[in-house]
């Protein structure tokens, strides 16, 4: 794998798991990898796995990613939430930079609600 623009696009943790969940499966038909790549891979893995990408899907993150537009958020403002779906008014105020001038009350409350609906809380959290 080999990295030709570092600046083309941010990945989700649900994209990275899918993506080392292919690589692992096709490495495995070919042949055993061997050191620390199998290592990084399976421990990576084990990790998103326990966090809530798990449950995400493609269709969850791109609705969330359209009702976002409106707020105005950073492009890594959005990935933070997807990776780290806020809960609490507090969450979404150290995700968001300024958020007390940027987003109002309602603003909160929507986004929060937003993604309890598109993301609900994993019953391990």
């Amino acid at each position: 794998m080999e990295t030709i623009n570092v600046n083309a696009a941010s990945l989700c943790n649900y994209e990275v798991m899918l993506i080392l969940q292919k690589l692992k499966d096709t490495t495995q038909k070919k042949h055993k990898r061997e050191g620390y790549l199998a290592t990084v891979t399976y421990e990576t893995l084990h990790y998103l796995q326990d966090t809530e990408c798990k449950n995400q899907t493609p269709e969850s993150i791109g609705k969330f990613m359209n009702a976002m537009k409106k707020f105005k958020l950073t492009k890594t403002e959005k990935l933070m939430m997807v990776n780290t779906p806020p809960r609490t008014e507090l969450e979404i105020q150290l995700i968001v930079q300024e958020s007390e001038e940027r987003l109002s009350e309602d603003d909160v409350r929507e986004i929060i609600d937003i993604i309890n609906n598109l993301f609900p809380p994993s019953k391990t959290s």
